[in-house]
């Protein structure tokens, strides 16, 4: 009798779960699976703010706290918000931008503190974490001093705020030109009240982007019943327009106003321009941008679908591609302008971009866009062609239009050359090559003694070996274009110099080492966990430890310095177990997460465990990628082990956990990991589907035991781009012993 009752029990929860997916029961939408406050403790430095993909605001709360983990403007540490600016930087590590900052408020503020400290500031408010909500597209918060629930939405030109004055007094918002912080420094500024319902103006800057130019319309929903304007000196109160370094101002509205929607629209070219930017994409009321934002996320975040039974590997992994899609970020206006670094206006027929943190981004970021997006990778390659037009060489790390020659190497070449050897044409690929080859062959930023010694001699300038180390791979990456466009002498010449790593291995300690420039001497003394930043260093933020295995593009070549196959993997493996003590007298605060000496916190590690592939040992790769998923990304706000540098960072997240890395990126191939998911779908832009299936995958089944493509079996330890965009399926046999069999045949000995 007892087996029928438990049946009859089986059968009833059967159709009431029948029963509530008839009824239209919703399911998790994927954007409810992001967190954004991941990566706004510890060094992540990214920002909770609204922003649609890609988008040219990113109205976002402010701390006004100057400091290394304020570049976003914001930190979860703190508890006071200065104001809302409009736009932000994602997870870099310098601060610039927090310009047109808006702050609400219901009392009358002192204007001569505006531009000033925090500490000075007349307008700051405390805040409680348990009042804040954020979700793509989407902020909220509770300003305790005046009682006044802000929130902030946008699309890709608008930023949109809402404020809900609880406590009626002298309803009104603050706007402060001279408000800046870290790096940011205010020139000139202007304000003016053009209507009961619009203000206008500019701020120009300098800091990181030496020369920023911002021109915003600001509308609201409520008339504007008064103002009081501050420049270089108090305005009358009859003033509507000002002047000065650092002007500001308090805008007023009727006593009775418990509610008021704020739109912002900014340009590089002109206020006529940000008008024109309003007018185009300002007309929706505030909730209906939320929710058509809100689209937005979801139809993007959904193009990758993730099977698991355990929601915070989703909440981590949809944080992360969520991450991915911040930056770069768009800069033309609407009619197709903006600002170059030397004034002119440039116009072009595309989307134009900036923040374009290329050191960091070509390694996980431009591969994953090259699958899920190739349009916007196009589009990125003929901005960096726009910059190389105005200044003669590709870019480097470009900020509002900005180069600021942040960070060695010239990786505009390795992602152009990326796009170039996936097939991509919506570009001019022979002006692309001949932009490539001209930034390489020129004399700046080393590169003359770079060609005139075959590597960087340490006597010539700091960072010797990383940075000749980034030439090396760059040059392999114009070496791979010309070949492919037939220039066999240029790419027998650029495949010599893409050697430059061999001149720094020391054969008695198995590190890349400063050379003198005779070529005998080592740097002396030597210690490989020394790190000092950027000057009086060999690395770039880093050490030896982490420096000695940049060698993407030639990883059978740096074995063969090893000797064979075997002492290279104990090598590696030893990188990771190494004890993790730095020495130093000014340490890299860039190196963290660390695992042994292996800084998972910052880009030059990131391709390491890979390269255990191609020494025959796959099992190590898997055992060491699953170590770095399961210990330097969580569900907190230090999720992050440290910046997330444009998306790079959840980059490697998004690739890893799916179970491929772009280790190479210009080389089109995906190492093979130890994919998280049971089952992971790419809808991909030609309509097809490629899958990556891993059934039987957990915490304890991390070693592959057998995979298959298309059902064919694959004994190789990669997959090609092309196999991707085919479509179809990858299907892995997981197991908890390592299979030291799979894949291991073809390798260098």
């Amino acid at each position: 009798m007892k087996k029928y009752v438990v049946l009859a029990l089986i059968l009833t929860t059967m159709i009431y779960s029948c029963a509530k997916k008839e009824q239209g029961v919703p399911t998790k939408n994927v954007v409810d699976y992001v967190n954004p406050f991941i990566g706004t403790g510890g060094h992540g430095h990214t920002y909770p703010g609204a922003t649609s993909p890609f988008g040219r605001v990113q109205p976002s709360p402010d701390n006004g706290t100057a400091g290394w983990d304020w570049c976003s403007g914001y930190h979860i540490t703190d508890s006071i918000i200065s104001g809302f600016a409009q736009l932000h930087l994602s997870g870099t590590g310098i601060g610039d931008l927090a310009d047109v900052l808006l702050m609400p408020t219901n009392a009358e503020k002192d204007l001569t503190l505006f531009g000033k400290s925090r500490d000075s500031l007349p307008y700051t408010s405390r805040f409680s974490h348990n009042d804040e909500e954020a979700s793509p597209g989407y902020y909220r918060v509770l300003l305790k001093d005046p009682n006044i629930n802000v929130e902030l939405t946008a699309n890709d030109y608008v930023a949109y705020h809402k404020y809900i004055y609880n406590t009626a007094d002298k309803p009104s918002f603050i706007i402060d030109l001279g408000y800046a912080v870290n790096w940011d420094k205010p020139l000139e500024s202007q304000l003016k009240l053009e209507s009961s319902q619009r203000i206008v103006g500019h701020r120009f800057s300098t800091g990181w982007a030496k020369n920023q130019k911002v021109f915003f319309v600001i509308e609201t929903s409520s008339p504007i019943i008064g103002q009081r304007l501050m420049g270089d000196a108090p305005m009358g109160i009859s003033a509507t327009e000002v002047n000065g370094v650092k002007a500001g101002g308090q805008f007023f509205f009727n006593e009775n106003t418990d509610s008021v929607e704020v739109k912002i629209a900014v340009s590089s070219v002109s206020i006529e321009n940000a008008k024109e930017n309003l007018r185009l994409q300002g007309s929706p009321s505030f909730g209906e941008i939320r929710e058509k934002t809100r689209a937005d996320w979801s139809g993007l975040l959904s193009n990758i679908s993730v099977e698991t039974p355990i929601d915070s590997l989703k909440t981590i992994f949809y944080t992360a591609l969520y991450h991915t899609q911040v930056a770069p970020t768009m800069f033309n206006d609407l009619n197709g302008e903006f600002r170059m670094q030397d004034d002119s206006i440039a116009k072009i027929d595309f989307k134009m971009y900036s923040s374009l943190s290329l050191w960091d981004i070509y390694r996980a970021e431009t591969p994953l866009l090259s699958i899920m997006d190739p349009n916007r990778l196009d589009d990125m390659v003929k901005s960096m062609l726009v910059y190389y037009d105005q200044s003669g060489v590709l870019p480097i790390w470009v900020l509002s239009g900005n180069e600021t020659g942040t960070m060695p190497g010239y990786h505009s070449v390795s992602i152009i050359a990326e796009a170039i050897m996936k097939g991509h044409t919506d570009f001019d690929i022979q002006k692309a090559y001949t932009a490539m080859k001209e930034t390489m062959m020129g004399d700046d930023r080393g590169l003359k003694a770079y060609k005139k010694y075959g590597y960087i001699p340490f006597e010539v300038m700091d960072q010797s070996v990383s940075i000749s180390l980034e030439y090396a791979y760059n040059d392999w990456c114009v070496a791979q274009v010309a070949k492919k466009l037939g220039k066999d002498k240029d790419y027998a010449y650029f495949l010599k110099r893409s050697k430059a790593y061999q001149n720094f291995f020391d054969i008695k300690s198995g590190f890349l080492r400063g050379k003198s420039k005779d070529g005998k001497h080592f740097h002396e003394p030597f210690d490989p966990k020394a790190s000092n930043h950027i000057e009086d260093t060999d690395y770039t933020e880093g050490n030896a430890w982490q420096h000695s295995w940049y060698v993407l593009h030639d990883v059978d070549g740096l074995i063969e310095l090893h000797g064979r196959k075997e002492p290279f993997a104990l090598m590696v493996e030893e990188l990771f177990t190494e004890d993790s003590d730095l020495s130093g007298h000014n340490v890299s605060p860039d190196i963290s997460g660390l695992i042994g000496q292996y800084a998972h916190g910052n880009e030059p590690s990131h391709h390491i465990a890979y390269m255990l592939n191609k020494a025959g040992a796959p099992w190590r790769t898997q055992f060491w990628v699953r170590k770095i998923l399961d210990t330097q990304y969580s569900t907190q706000p230090d999720g992050l082990s440290g910046n997330e540098d444009c998306g790079q960072m959840s980059a490697w997240y998004v690739m890893s956990a799916m179970g491929i890395y772009p280790m190479n990126p210009a080389s089109g191939e995906y190492e093979i990991g130890s994919p998280v998911f049971e089952k992971t779908t790419l809808k991909l832009p030609n309509g097809k589907t490629f899958a990556i299936s891993a059934p039987n995958t957990t915490k304890e089944n991390i070693y592959v035991q057998s995979v298959t493509l298309n059902g064919e079996p694959l004994d190789k330890t990669y997959i090609m781009h092309g196999d991707i965009m085919a479509g179809g399926t990858l299907e892995f046999k997981m197991g908890p012993e390592p299979n030291k069999n799979w894949a291991v045949q073809n390798v260098t000995k």
